[in-house]
This record gives structure tokens, C-alpha cells and sequence, in this order.
């Protein structure tokens, strides 16, 4: 008696640094050591910040496909830098360039986070978007379903393409912040059922669409990479919407119940010249 065959599994992908879809994306902070600073002759100092400021250039020829910089605000650093690209060895170029430059020696290395873009499970598709508007109450057959369906499948490649390969928002303030959720008796979320989860990420992104014009967001994956799952950051139009944002989410059931926090990070957005300036470097 004969037996069917199973079927053949798919073959492996050719190994490869660079993800099936999405980008690497490193967050580097620094400060500078003065008393090293000091120490050096005034044109090694010039021409080290004149090194940095090409390394740093986001239009340089070795740059990621997104560089930003930005000056720390209070005692955990003087710098950082957020960098995306399809190789994260493009990437860790830039920190190596940094530490190998004129004031390599006067960098100091304080904090990092690797992790990756994703487009999260918690996102509807557009069969999962017109149930959830039915179960709000809305009629299939009439016109304001049709037209927020129609936006909604509009929008979305569009959203996809920003959470897997992101442009960065001109706006002058920025935080960054890694995430754990809880593992803890009676309050671990990965023990909960994928409609209760949903619910709650739901709730979570509502509370985040009316900040829509004057906060934009960022969630990177860092299981596998990092002691953290996952890092936020938030690009705002003032500082002022930073606190209220985070303040404002953190209702949220997702978040308070479920969510653990580490070190925040809160920088203005600067220019790689205007943050040396800033530091007192060379200036």
C-alpha cells in the first residue's frame, strides 16, 4: 500500500545581514571626556570636529540610509544618534568611524539599544479593520462604512512602509525609552489570549491618534537583540507634548497593568555642527 509523500519542506534563505522586509536601527549615546579634550593640541581638536561632523553627515557617502543627531539633555549623555539602515553593519560603521576618529578618545560611550522594524501583529488588516467597525456598531451597506474602509486600505501600505522603513519628522524634540511587558503571576501578557491583547493594543493606539500632528512614534523590536522587547521613540513639535503623551498612555491598560520602563532619553534635534557647538567642542 502506498503512502503519500509529505511534502517537501521550503529551502532555507541564503543567509544574508539584511531582514526580509524593515530596517537595523541602533540608538548610540555619548558623552565627551573634557579632560581628555583638554589635553589635546587645539587644531587636533579642529580637525576632529571637522571629522565628526563628516562622519555624522547624513548625506555623507558613508552614512545610513537615516542619521539624525541630536543633543541629550541632562547627565546621562551629551549625544546621540539614531541610525536605520538595511545593513547593520553599515551601521556600526558609524559608531566605529566615531571611536577610531581625532576625538575617539574623548568619546565615551554611555548607552546603546539595537533593535529592528516591524509592522506589529496588532495592526487590523483590512478584513480585521471592517469587522472591528462592525463591532462598533457600523452597516456594512452604508456609505460611511464604504468610505472609512476605502481610507483605511488607502492609508495603510502607507503606514506599513513608515513602521518598516521610516522617515524621520523635522520636529525638535525627540525621547527614547526601552519597554519590557510583564512576565509576573498574574500579570503576564504573554499568557493572555490574542483577542484580550488586541483589545488592549487597540485602546492603546487611540489614546495615541489624538496626539496625531504633534507627536509621531516609532516602536523598534529588540527581542533577540537586547535586554529590552521593544524601544519607543517620540518626535514631538514641543517638549510639552512629550510629557503629556507618555502621561496620557499610560492609562492605558497595556500599559498600566502590563508595561515595565527603562531609561528615558530626551534630546532636541540638532544639526552634528550645532551639537558640537552646544557641547563646547572646538568651538
Amino acid at each position: 500500500m502506498s503512502h503519500p509523500r509529505p511534502e517537501a519542506a521550503a529551502p532555507p534563505p541564503p543567509p544574508s545581514l539584511e531582514l526580509t522586509q524593515g530596517w537595523h536601527c541602533s540608538h548610540l549615546y555619548y558623552r565627551f571626556d573634557r579632560g581628555v579634550i583638554a589635553s589635546l593640541p587645539p587644531e587636533k581638536v579642529k580637525a576632529g570636529r571637522e571629522e565628526l561632523i563628516a562622519i555624522l553627515n547624513p548625506e555623507g557617502q558613508t552614512a545610513t540610509a537615516r542619521l539624525q543627531t541630536s543633543f541629550v539633555s541632562g547627565n546621562k549623555a551629551d549625544f546621540g544618534l539614531m541610525l536605520m539602515d538595511a545593513s547593520p553593519l553599515k551601521i556600526e560603521g558609524i559608531n566605529q568611524q566615531l571611536l577610531a576618529s581625532p576625538l575617539g578618545t574623548a568619546l565615551l560611550p554611555t548607552y546603546s539599544f539595537i533593535s529592528v522594524t516591524e509592522i506589529s501583529e496588532y495592526v487590523p488588516t483590512v478584513e480585521q479593520y471592517a469587522q472591528r467597525l462592525k463591532d462598533e456598531g457600523e452597516t456594512e451597506a452604508s456609505p460611511a462604512f464604504a468610505a472609512k474602509m476605502k481610507a483605511y486600505s488607502d492609508r495603510l501600505p502607507i503606514m506599513n512602509k513608515q513602521r518598516l522603513t521610516p522617515d524621520f519628522p523635522q520636529w525638535p524634540a525627540t525621547c527614547f525609552y526601552p519597554m519590557n511587558k510583564k512576565r509576573k503571576v498574574g500579570e503576564n501578557w504573554f499568557l493572555l489570549p490574542y483577542a484580550e491583547r488586541n483589545k488592549m493594543m487597540a485602546e492603546h493606539a487611540k489614546s495615541g491618534m489624538t496626539f496625531a500632528g504633534r507627536v509621531s512614534q516609532l516602536i523598534t523590536v529588540g527581542l533577540g537583540y537586547e535586554d529590552w522587547e521593544w524601544g519607543v521613540t517620540l518626535w514631538a513639535r514641543n517638549p510639552e507634548f512629550l510629557k503629556e503623551i507618555v502621561y496620557r498612555m499610560r492609562f492605558d491598560e497595556a500599559s498600566a497593568r502590563y508595561a515595565e520602563f527603562g531609561p528615558f532619553y530626551v534630546s532636541y534635534i540638532m544639526t552634528p555642527a550645532e551639537m558640537l557647538d552646544h557641547c563646547r567642542i572646538g568651538k
